[in-house]
């Protein structure tokens, strides 16, 4: 009896304590301050200052000291997709991750191609002018189809999210970085998001927007813009990419 009551004290112990290092405007620190919304986890949040990073920031992330870092009793967990995989592993209730195999495989594959492919050409749109500019607005362009596609026709067609009727790990990783295409749109002067061209994503994205979590950790529209609109000011006016991403860090 004794072992039972120490074993629940220290769960419970572990379960409280945990912490998540971010930045208010990176997409990836609010993946993992959704997630741990969804699944109804009281935590902890630091705000880091990207240009001045915190001892314990590069202590729990020697490796690629970014944000987020999520931790949990005395355990660090780095990179944002990881951390919503552990999230969902950790507290059981609301799972952002499906039960079938196949499923969750599509999730992890489209979860890479955000990272790999889409977030990459919505950043080139953000840093380039010119004809540089316009092929990098087709490449996001081509990767929406990609996704419209996927929404018509494949694993996920006739859902309201991702995940079903409620929001999955997929809606997470999309949605978190996708509300940049409208700061982005008024930014840099471009469309990116047109509803007759991308209908089942752009009606996605407006459900996604509206849920009460989402809005919770979304930062105010105005704030991001002011936000990204210095930055650009810097790529524009001294070519200091190098300053603007240790500003952005991944928006």
């Amino acid at each position: 009896m004794m072992q039972s009551d120490n074993h629940q004290q220290e769960s419970f112990v572990c379960v409280d304590q945990v912490k998540l290092f971010g930045s208010w405007a990176s997409s990836y620190t609010h993946r993992a301050q959704l997630a741990l919304k969804l699944k109804g986890v009281e935590f902890e949040y630091v705000e880091e200052e990207l240009t001045n990073k915190s001892p314990q920031l590069l202590l729990y992330n020697p490796v690629y000291k970014k944000v987020p870092v999520l931790l949990h009793g005395d355990k660090a967990v780095a990179e944002s997709v990881i951390i919503l995989q552990y999230i969902d592993e950790t507290w059981s209730e609301n799972p952002i991750l499906p039960d079938n195999p196949y499923e969750r495989s599509l999730v992890r594959f489209w979860s890479h191609f955000a990272d790999d492919q889409l977030g990459p050409s919505v950043g080139l749109v953000f840093r380039s002018t010119g004809e540089q500019q316009k092929a990098a607005v087709e490449q996001v362009n081509d990767n929406l189809k990609l996704l419209e596609k996927e929404m018509e026709e494949g694993y996920f067609k006739g859902r309201r999210f991702f995940g079903g009727d409620k929001i999955g790990m997929l809606d997470i990783v999309l949605g978190c970085g996708s509300y940049w295409l409208w700061v982005l749109e008024e930014v840099a002067g471009v469309k990116l998001v047109e509803s007759g061209r991308f209908p089942r994503f752009h009606s996605w994205l407006r459900d996604f927007e509206e849920q009460p979590e989402v809005k919770e950790t979304i930062p105010p529209t105005d704030k991001l813009l002011d936000y990204a609109k210095s930055i650009h000011l810097v790529i524009l006016l001294n070519g200091d990419q190098a300053q603007a991403q240790a500003q952005a860090e991944n928006p």
